[in-house]
């Protein structure tokens, strides 16, 4: 059985996050994502059990997906859920460079192999961070999230 590991922080998951699962639960036989809290990054709008619950119920229509939430190396996750690759989503060339160090760091640590899988043009420009400042200051982000986040920020943001 081949397992993929999408790890993310996901604050919020959008359209973008899923067009990756979906080709990753195309090409694996299970595919466990890994909710993350990276320390690097701002506080986090949601928590992680809120975001593990939002996640959930927007890959319900996947069946070989399920969610975690970590606050570990990706690599150790990616053993212990016995990963044979690394999922990653590409919006553009600036992503790759970066990633490709991580997946770099990461075969180093563990052998484990990162697969990158680039997303549509139509949510190439698509970035939690943007999705997070928009809906804070009213605006519409029906189109770029999957209808249990959308609830969640109109709840947050009213």
């Amino acid at each position: 059985m081949t397992v993929a590991l999408v790890p993310g922080s996901f604050d919020p998951f959008h359209n973008g996050h899923l067009e990756v699962v979906e080709g990753a639960a195309k090409l694996f036989d299970e595919v466990v994502v890994a909710i993350l809290r990276n320390p690097q990054k701002a506080e986090p709008l949601f928590s992680l059990t809120e975001r593990e619950d939002m996640l959930r119920e927007s890959v319900v229509h996947l069946p070989n997906v399920r969610i975690v939430s970590v606050t570990t190396l990706v690599v150790e996750v990616a053993r212990d859920v016995g990963a044979s690759a690394i999922v990653k989503g590409l919006r553009a060339v600036s992503d790759f460079e970066n990633e490709l160090q991580m997946a770099q760091m990461n075969r180093q640590l563990s052998g484990i192999e990162t697969l990158f899988i680039p997303t549509s043009s139509t949510s190439s420009f698509v970035a939690s961070r943007l999705l997070r400042e928009v809906a804070r200051y009213g605006g519409d982000v029906s189109a770029f999230v999957p209808k249990p986040v959308m609830k969640r920020l109109q709840d947050r943001f009213g």
